[in-house]
C-alpha cells in the first residue's frame, strides 16, 4: 500500500517529483513516503512534519495528555534496562556469565540485573 506524506502543505511545495500530468496541464500532488521518510514514515521532509505540527500539535497534545504538573526522577523511578559493560571484557570475548542487560540508576549509578520478566 502507497503512503502518502501527511504534511498539509506538501502539494504546494513546487518541486520536479511533486509534478504529475500531462505535458501542458502539469499540476503539484502531494508526495508518496519513499526511502527518506521522517515521523515514522509519516513524512516525506521535516518541512512537512514541523507543518503538520504547526498545524495539529497542540490539539494532539491536549487529546493524549497534556502534562499539568512536572514529572520528578527520583531514586525509585530512576532505573534503566541498559547494556551491560561487563559483558565483553577487554579483548571483547563475550563472558556468557553475564546477562546481556542490566538496570542501572540514573541518579545513584548503583546496578542490578533483571529481573526474569524484563529480560
Amino acid at each position: 500500500m502507497l503512503k502518502y506524506c501527511q504534511g498539509p502543505d506538501c502539494h504546494t511545495y513546487d518541486t520536479t517529483d511533486r509534478k504529475r500530468g500531462p505535458k501542458g496541464n502539469k499540476r503539484n500532488q502531494t508526495r508518496s513516503i519513499s526511502t527518506y521518510s521522517y515521523g515514522n514514515g509519516s513524512f516525506c521532509t521535516l518541512t512537512c512534519q514541523n507543518d503538520w505540527w504547526a498545524e495539529h500539535g497542540p490539539r494532539a497534545v491536549d487529546h493524549f495528555g497534556r502534562l499539568h504538573n512536572p514529572i520528578i526522577l527520583t531514586e525509585e523511578n530512576a532505573w534503566r534496562q541498559v547494556w551491560n559493560p561487563n559483558r565483553y571484557d577487554d579483548s571483547y570475548t563475550r563472558d556468557e556469565s553475564q546477562p546481556d542487560y542490566i538496570e542501572r540508576n540514573t541518579i545513584t549509578h548503583a546496578e542490578r540485573p533483571l529481573t526474569r520478566e524484563q529480560g
